[in-house]
């Protein structure tokens, strides 16, 4: 069967491998779409210190149920729309101990630490399958890195009372920002590029700023009355948004940061102490956060069709990787679509 391999920076291939077995707790997964995420497009570009190359990428999955094993539930059945949470957890490190195995220590995720889901069929373990009833296998594809959102949420403690500022409206902040206005908080969307900013509002922002064209400070203390939002979530990964975060978040707000910078960061950290604010990391996402972001999905709201870029087939993989490493603000999410 065909698939997608990244083997150095800027170099792909189209190769054939062997159909996987599958065992008596695995479910075997005909991959219909799978979504190229910013940690593929770092893998590509020789920047994922994480990755392992040579990689097949792709975590966010659509798939059809092809075969179960033995063990496998009776409530998986052959030919179900199902996603995938493609993380692992050890079970025995200090958070999975503490039921976050989303931040497992030991976590491979499929596409960075070992083979991903840019092919045909893959085996995973029957608990890793998550069905998706009412969506289709391509919306499947997009539950993953909304949930990725989602949870970022969850870690901010957001409810109907906070202003959040999300900053980075990619799929993730674009996920954050329908999670935060599920729960009934006013949002407001930062980003650079004034398509996304019209998306984010399709998806719950109460107010959008072009950090490019107008400052964060005075906009932020017009719409809070002046004292900042209560909670930031940064789904960008600069040192510039690192530090916004910290200045602009209301007195004893909260903090989520999503993204990583890829260089040191320095802070006024009085801050820290002169706002007691709390500072906290998102990793990944729970199992019901992607619960949630598939009954979000389910209810129809989402403008799905402007969050796909593209639908390509999986020849085309080095190509759209490409085409989205040379302008990365215009990308939302490029599928890949395979056909057995």
């Amino acid at each position: 069967m065909k698939a997608l391999r990244i083997t150095s920076a800027l170099h792909t291939t189209l190769t054939e491998i062997k159909e996987p077995a599958y065992a008596a707790n695995e479910v075997l997964l005909r991959i219909r779409y799978v979504g190229f995420c910013g940690s593929d497009l770092n893998t590509y570009l020789g920047r994922n210190p994480m990755a392992r190359l040579p990689v097949i990428p792709g975590h966010e999955v659509g798939a059809v149920i092809e075969a179960t094993g033995a063990e496998v539930p009776a409530h998986l059945k052959i030919g179900m729309n199902v996603t995938v949470n493609p993380y692992t957890n050890c079970g025995t490190c200090a958070a999975c101990r503490n039921g976050r195995v989303n931040a497992c220590e030991h976590n491979e995720t499929f596409g960075v630490q070992r083979d991903g889901t840019m092919t045909e069929l893959v085996a995973v373990p029957w608990q890793k399958v998550i069905a998706a009833e009412g969506l289709s296998a391509r919306d499947c594809a997009l539950v993953e890195p909304l949930s990725v959102g989602f949870h970022a949420v969850s870690r901010g403690q957001v409810t109907d009372t906070d202003t959040v500022m999300v900053i980075g409206c990619g799929m993730v902040g674009l996920g954050a920002i329908a999670r935060s206005a599920l729960r009934g908080a006013r949002v407001v969307a930062v980003d650079l590029d004034d398509e996304k900013l019209e998306v984010a509002r399709a998806m719950g922002a109460t107010y959008t700023l072009n950090s490019r064209k107008e400052e964060i400070h005075p906009f932020l203390q017009a719409c809070t009355s002046g004292t900042g939002p209560d909670v930031v979530i940064e789904a960008v990964g600069s040192p510039a948004t690192y530090v916004t975060a910290v200045e602009e978040v209301a007195f004893t707000g909260r903090i989520v940061y999503i993204g990583y910078a890829k260089s040191d960061v320095s802070f006024q950290t009085k801050l820290f102490v002169q706002k007691e604010l709390d500072i906290r990391g998102s990793r990944n996402a729970l199992p019901a956060d992607f619960q949630a972001a598939i009954r979000y999905l389910r209810h129809g709201t989402c403008p799905v069709e402007r969050l796909i870029s593209a639908v390509a087939p999986l020849e085309q993989g080095g190509e759209m990787l490409a085409r989205w490493a040379a302008d990365p603000s215009k990308i939302f999410r490029i599928l890949m679509q395979i056909e057995p």
